[in-house]
């Protein structure tokens, strides 16, 4: 949802967006904040950020099959 209201925030506005689809246009700019400036991450958005390679090493050395016994 966020990457649709980016794409037409420029034609129809934030606020009409948000009105249309089921999102308050506060968690919008929350999360284009976040976007910007990472140290507004929540403490697990930071710690899944600090897994995400490991994440995917694993995946690439298991043959790219994804899942709770093979991670």
């Amino acid at each position: 949802m966020i990457a649709v209201i980016d794409d037409n925030r420029g034609v129809h506005g934030v606020e009409p967006i948000c009105n249309v689809m089921p999102i308050a246009p506060s968690t919008y700019h929350k999360h284009v904040a976040q976007r910007q400036d990472p140290s507004r991450l929540s403490a697990r958005a930071k710690r899944d950020l600090a897994f995400k390679p490991e994440v995917a090493r694993v995946f690439a050395e298991n043959f790219a099959v994804y899942g709770v016994r093979k991670v």
